[in-house]
């Protein structure tokens, strides 16, 4: 009988499934992106407003700072005897220059720090409130500074620069000095030196890069302090020059060019570093966008701007497009369960009609699936086999990352061992040297007696070089008798130099022969060398470092081994994945996160385990539980 039942259809037709796909894919793209944009120049303005007002404060107190001396050459301006120098003749000025001087001193002392002193209007220095320093001003010539030619016409002056004596930047005002005897004629000009040291260690040295530039371009104040006296753009050889000869005091200014143009930074710009300075700059490194906004000094000529990264604005732009494409994903997807609920329920009626069908088909299927089951057992077998093998050589990879770590160690050790070599070597060539000689003579006593002190010199870096050659000897890992306070020296041994070095006291409660574990003597040297230099590292910055080691008898017959340090210790967010691989505590790129991993799973291979906790008072301890020695092997030690 025909079948006259309509059938009806619970999804798209499958030559628009492609289109419908692209088109909720485009819609998602357009949300995100349009969500990018909004959040990114809405965290744009917000950072715009931060800079700014942080710029604002900035730029309020350096002006502050640079310009609380500039009343100084008003006073040195009326002083008697200042005048008395500048009108003397040049007879004469020797006997007046001492009580000069000492005005400008007191004055100095008096206003703490800026340094002041007379021009004649040749340019040279005639008194100096630095004059009881070997490296004073008096006597040098500055008439070649911008401040001085400006001050000696008439009109007062202020100006960056770097003197010829001392090499230190400042900012020069300069007064001219007239006598009213000569109709107000210039005969001199007052100059006080601001320091600007305070101003780039308190005002610059924040997180957000800042830098100062003068009129010329060049950058007077930065941090980076990498960045002084680069230039925004690249500018003349011939300009740079006069400008390092006028203010700079020959220095080298140029040599770096930032390629930076702030053209519109007054309301903020995004710019970037070009790639020679990616590498060299820590605040600012690769090429990532930062807005730069900058700010005009008030009283000077210079500019100060400040960068800000602009990553956390993407990351929150990424963020929030995330979030409204989801969001609209889940709308999406919400409106497509309600449709695909009612074509469900459309669809109940044909399944029950298929059933029947199905239950027909269902013996011809069982055949196939046999056989298919067949093939997947077969495919499972390969995959075990597959695996046993990918574990071999997870197992080989694993000792290659042990011998590979104590290599490291041998390798940070070499300077120490070099040292300890090198003495007896010394020794063994001087005392050589004597024998022959006495034996030349015929002195043969005192030959012999030379000879003797040459083996036991041998002997003594026989000593040093064997638990090294034992320690990087790579070999398959052999459970026998190991004496467990010979193992913890021979670590100990690999460490002597770092832990003198770093002061690290060490208590070790075990005796000799006390207890002997059933393990690889020289994995559990490596099991211990990465404890003991973990401990190393976590003490470095404590008062008190202390390593301790300690032996007991658990509860399960096992040996227990503590090494307990004075560090920090662990958090309990720091325990719970202390065993992860690749998690560390160290900062990124001191520690790949596989030490405790490694030394646990080789603990594990001898029947052992590793244990992290708190040391009482403080620090880290950790347990290693070694295996006894079987009764067939040895007769166990056990001081209890």
């Amino acid at each position: 009988m025909p079948d006259n039942h309509q059938t009806i259809p619970v999804s798209l037709p499958r030559p628009h499934r492609p289109l419908g796909i692209a088109v909720v894919l485009l819609l998602l793209l357009a949300v995100g992106l349009l969500t990018y944009r909004a959040s990114e120049r809405a965290g744009l303005s917000q950072m715009r407003a931060e800079a700014s007002h942080q710029l604002d404060i900035l730029a309020s107190a350096i002006d502050s700072e640079v310009t609380r001396h500039a009343s100084i050459p008003s006073a040195v301006e009326l002083n008697p005897d200042v005048l008395a120098l500048l009108r003397a003749p040049a007879e004469r000025q020797d006997t007046l220059q001492p009580a000069a001087n000492r005005f400008l001193q007191q004055l100095n002392d008096h206003l703490g720090g800026p340094a002041i002193f007379v021009l004649d209007t040749h340019g040279q220095v005639m008194a100096s409130s630095d004059w009881i320093f070997s490296d004073n001003l008096l006597g040098s010539d500055v008439s070649y500074m911008p401040f001085f030619r400006s001050a000696v016409s008439g009109t007062p002056a202020r100006h960056y620069a770097v003197d010829k004596v001392r090499h230190e930047p400042g900012y020069f005002f300069a007064l001219p000095i007239r006598d009213e005897q000569q109709e107000w004629k210039v005969i001199g000009v007052a100059v006080v030196k601001s320091s600007l040291r305070e101003i780039e260690r308190r005002w610059l040295g924040q997180e957000a890069p800042a830098l100062i530039v003068d009129s010329n371009g060049i950058v007077l104040l930065a941090s980076p302090p990498e960045w002084r006296y680069a230039t925004l753009q690249t500018q003349s050889r011939v300009a740079l020059e006069q400008v390092s000869r006028e203010q700079f005091a020959g220095q080298t200014v140029g040599a770096v060019s930032l390629d930076i143009a702030l053209d519109g930074a007054d309301e903020g710009v995004v710019v970037r570093l070009p790639k020679h300075l990616r590498d060299d700059m820590n605040p600012l490194p690769g090429a990532r966008p930062y807005l730069a906004l900058s700010r005009n000094l008030p009283g000077t000529a210079w500019r100060i701007v400040v960068f800000s990264d602009l990553r956390p604005v993407a990351v929150q732009a990424a963020t929030h497009a995330a979030l409204a494409t989801a969001a609209i994903g889940c709308l999406l997807l919400g409106l497509l369960y309600l449709n695909q609920r009612r074509r469900l329920a459309r669809g109940r009626e044909e399944a029950r009609a298929m059933l029947e069908k199905a239950n027909q088909e269902l013996e011809r299927n069982v055949a196939a699936r046999t056989a298919d089951l067949s093939e997947a057992v077969t495919r499972l077998k390969s995959e075990v086999a597959e695996r046993q093998r990918a574990e071999q050589t997870l197992r080989a990879a694993q000792d290659e990352l042990v011998q590979a770590a104590k290599l490291a160690v041998l390798g940070q050790m070499a300077t120490g061992i070099t040292h300890e070599l090198s003495q007896p070597l010394g020794a063994i060539r001087t005392l050589s040297a004597n024998a022959v000689e006495f034996m030349r003579r015929g002195d043969l006593a005192t030959a012999e007696k030379n000879l003797g002190i040459v083996g036991q010199l041998s002997e003594q870096m026989g000593g040093i070089i064997t638990p090294l050659k034992t320690f990087a000897r790579k070999s398959p890992a052999v459970p026998a008798a190991v004496d467990v306070a010979q193992a913890v020296d021979s670590a100990l041994f690999l460490f002597e130099q770092r832990l003198r070095k770093q002061s690290v006291a060490v208590d070790r409660q075990i005796a000799a022969n006390s207890w002997v574990a059933w393990c690889d003597r020289n994995r559990l040297q490596q099991v211990l060398v990465n404890l003991i230099g973990n401990a190393i590292d976590a003490m470095a910055g404590e008062p008190e470092r202390r390593l301790a080691f300690s032996a007991e008898r658990a509860s399960s017959g096992q040996v227990a081994l503590a090494v307990s340090d004075t560090g920090a210790g662990f958090t309990e967010a720091a325990l719970e994945h202390l065993f992860e691989p690749f998690f560390t505590t160290k900062q990124p790129g001191e520690g790949l996160g596989l030490g405790l991993t490694i030394s646990r799973d080789i603990l594990r291979d001898f029947g052992g385990d590793l244990l992290a906790g708190p040391a009482p008072g403080g620090g880290a301890r950790f347990v290693i539980l070694l295996p006894p020695v079987p009764s067939t092997s040895a007769a166990e030690k056990d001081p209890s």
